[in-house]
Protein backbone atom coordinates (compact mmCIF):
# COMPACT_ATOMS: atom_id res chain seq x y z
CA UNK A 1 0.00 0.00 0.00
CA UNK A 2 2.74 2.51 1.04
CA UNK A 3 6.42 2.57 0.24
CA UNK A 4 8.42 4.54 2.36
CA UNK A 5 11.82 5.62 1.07
CA UNK A 6 14.31 8.14 1.45
CA UNK A 7 17.65 7.56 -0.16
CA UNK A 8 19.47 10.44 1.14
CA UNK A 9 18.51 10.64 5.03
CA UNK A 10 21.22 7.78 5.91
CA UNK A 11 23.76 9.59 4.27
CA UNK A 12 23.05 13.03 5.84
CA UNK A 13 22.68 11.14 9.37
CA UNK A 14 26.63 10.20 8.24
CA UNK A 15 27.59 13.97 7.32
CA UNK A 16 25.95 15.09 10.34
CA UNK A 17 27.46 12.60 12.61
CA UNK A 18 31.14 13.11 11.36
CA UNK A 19 31.27 16.66 10.45
CA UNK A 20 28.70 17.80 13.75
CA UNK A 21 26.51 19.42 11.71
CA UNK A 22 22.95 19.70 10.64
CA UNK A 23 22.19 19.61 6.85
CA UNK A 24 18.55 20.09 6.38
CA UNK A 25 16.00 20.56 8.47
CA UNK A 26 14.72 17.39 10.59
CA UNK A 27 12.33 15.14 8.42
CA UNK A 28 8.35 15.10 9.85
CA UNK A 29 7.49 11.98 11.50
CA UNK A 30 4.73 9.81 10.64
CA UNK A 31 2.72 7.61 11.23
CA UNK A 32 0.41 5.62 8.94
CA UNK A 33 -2.15 3.11 9.09
CA UNK A 34 -5.20 1.32 7.71
CA UNK A 35 -8.39 1.87 8.68
CA UNK A 36 -11.57 0.64 7.22
CA UNK A 37 -12.30 1.54 3.74
CA UNK A 38 -9.08 4.67 4.11
CA UNK A 39 -5.52 4.88 4.68
CA UNK A 40 -4.60 7.26 6.95
CA UNK A 41 -1.21 9.22 7.19
CA UNK A 42 -0.49 11.37 10.29
CA UNK A 43 2.85 13.64 9.99
CA UNK A 44 3.81 15.99 12.64
CA UNK A 45 4.39 19.95 11.58
CA UNK A 46 4.50 21.84 14.60
CA UNK A 47 4.81 25.36 14.33
CA UNK A 48 4.46 25.79 10.81
CA UNK A 49 1.28 27.73 9.30
CA UNK A 50 -1.45 26.46 7.30
CA UNK A 51 -0.81 28.32 4.32
CA UNK A 52 2.77 27.28 4.02
CA UNK A 53 1.95 23.57 3.79
CA UNK A 54 1.75 22.31 0.11
CA UNK A 55 0.79 19.13 -0.82
CA UNK A 56 1.56 17.63 -4.52
CA UNK A 57 0.52 13.87 -6.09
CA UNK A 58 2.71 13.58 -9.03
CA UNK A 59 2.72 9.71 -10.09
CA UNK A 60 1.31 8.01 -7.43
CA UNK A 61 4.02 9.92 -5.05
CA UNK A 62 2.58 12.40 -2.23
CA UNK A 63 5.33 15.15 -1.92
CA UNK A 64 4.54 17.48 1.68
CA UNK A 65 6.33 20.91 1.36
CA UNK A 66 5.75 23.29 4.79
CA UNK A 67 7.94 26.00 6.05
CA UNK A 68 8.40 26.75 9.96
CA UNK A 69 9.73 30.37 10.20
CA UNK A 70 12.04 31.40 13.60
CA UNK A 71 9.70 33.60 15.58
CA UNK A 72 11.43 36.27 16.61
CA UNK A 73 11.80 39.79 16.45
CA UNK A 74 14.94 41.51 14.47
CA UNK A 75 16.52 43.04 17.52
CA UNK A 76 15.92 39.79 19.25
CA UNK A 77 19.34 38.07 20.49
CA UNK A 78 19.42 34.43 19.89
CA UNK A 79 19.77 32.53 23.64
CA UNK A 80 18.92 28.68 22.75
CA UNK A 81 18.14 27.81 18.95
CA UNK A 82 17.23 24.21 19.22
CA UNK A 83 14.20 23.96 17.33
CA UNK A 84 14.42 23.52 13.48
CA UNK A 85 13.34 25.79 10.87
CA UNK A 86 13.11 26.06 7.47
CA UNK A 87 11.40 24.41 4.67
CA UNK A 88 10.64 20.74 5.29
CA UNK A 89 9.86 18.00 3.03
CA UNK A 90 8.93 14.44 2.43
CA UNK A 91 7.80 12.20 -0.13
CA UNK A 92 5.28 9.14 0.09
CA UNK A 93 5.55 6.64 -2.32
CA UNK A 94 1.20 4.92 -2.96
CA UNK A 95 0.60 2.15 -3.92
CA UNK A 96 -1.54 1.16 -7.04
CA UNK A 97 -4.18 0.62 -4.17
CA UNK A 98 -5.52 3.98 -3.00
CA UNK A 99 -7.07 6.37 -4.47
CA UNK A 100 -5.01 9.55 -4.86
CA UNK A 101 -7.54 11.11 -6.84
CA UNK A 102 -9.58 11.70 -3.96
CA UNK A 103 -7.39 12.74 -0.84
CA UNK A 104 -8.12 15.16 1.84
CA UNK A 105 -6.38 16.68 4.19
CA UNK A 106 -6.52 18.62 7.65
CA UNK A 107 -4.37 20.18 9.51
CA UNK A 108 -5.23 20.83 13.61
CA UNK A 109 -2.63 21.00 16.51
CA UNK A 110 0.19 20.68 14.51
CA UNK A 111 -0.60 17.22 12.64
CA UNK A 112 -1.25 17.21 9.54
CA UNK A 113 -3.98 14.06 8.39
CA UNK A 114 -3.72 13.28 4.77
CA UNK A 115 -6.94 10.58 4.41
CA UNK A 116 -6.43 8.25 0.88
CA UNK A 117 -9.86 6.11 0.14
CA UNK A 118 -8.49 2.93 -0.75
CA UNK A 119 -9.54 2.46 -4.54
CA UNK A 120 -12.76 0.43 -5.62
CA UNK A 121 -10.82 -1.87 -7.59
CA UNK A 122 -8.30 -2.97 -4.54
CA UNK A 123 -11.18 -3.77 -2.02
CA UNK A 124 -11.76 -7.25 -1.28
CA UNK A 125 -15.11 -8.30 -3.30
CA UNK A 126 -17.06 -11.47 -3.40
CA UNK A 127 -17.37 -13.45 -6.52
CA UNK A 128 -20.24 -15.61 -7.26
CA UNK A 129 -19.34 -18.98 -8.03
CA UNK A 130 -22.08 -21.13 -10.56
CA UNK A 131 -22.62 -24.91 -10.29
CA UNK A 132 -21.84 -27.46 -13.00
CA UNK A 133 -22.93 -26.57 -16.18
CA UNK A 134 -26.29 -28.48 -17.35
CA UNK A 135 -26.21 -30.87 -20.57
CA UNK A 136 -28.87 -30.75 -22.98
CA UNK A 137 -29.64 -33.66 -24.79
CA UNK A 138 -29.88 -33.02 -29.16
CA UNK A 139 -31.83 -34.87 -30.64
CA UNK A 140 -31.75 -35.35 -34.36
Amino acid sequence: MLMRTDPFRDLDRLTEAMLGTRTRPAVMPMDAYREGSSFVIHLDLPGVATESIDLTVEQNVLTVHAERRPPRADSAERVVAERPHGVFSRQVFLGESLDAEHLTADYDSGVLTITIPIAEKAKPRKVEVTGGSTHKEISS
